[in-house]
């Protein structure tokens, strides 16, 4: 099982995956905004998307789950 979590303060522009899609290493899940800056968080395994705990228009934080994904 992989935890995905944010990096930064962002905003959730947008959520490109949902529960249940297989994603392969390096596939995009959601884009954040931040400083008028787009960034893309990335599957760092393969697998399935079992939770995905962040909708659009979400404000995180440093260290938020953001997604968790089960090996396949």
């Amino acid at each position: 099982m992989a935890e995905v979590r944010a990096e930064m303060v962002a905003n959730v522009w947008k959520v490109v995956v949902a529960e249940g899609d297989s994603v392969s290493e390096g596939d995009t899940l959601v884009i954040l905004e931040s400083m008028k800056m787009e960034i893309p968080v990335l599957a760092e395994d393969s697998g399935v998307v079992t939770g995905l705990k962040v909708a659009e228009g979400d404000v995180i934080q440093e260290g938020d789950l953001i997604a968790v994904i089960e090996a396949s």
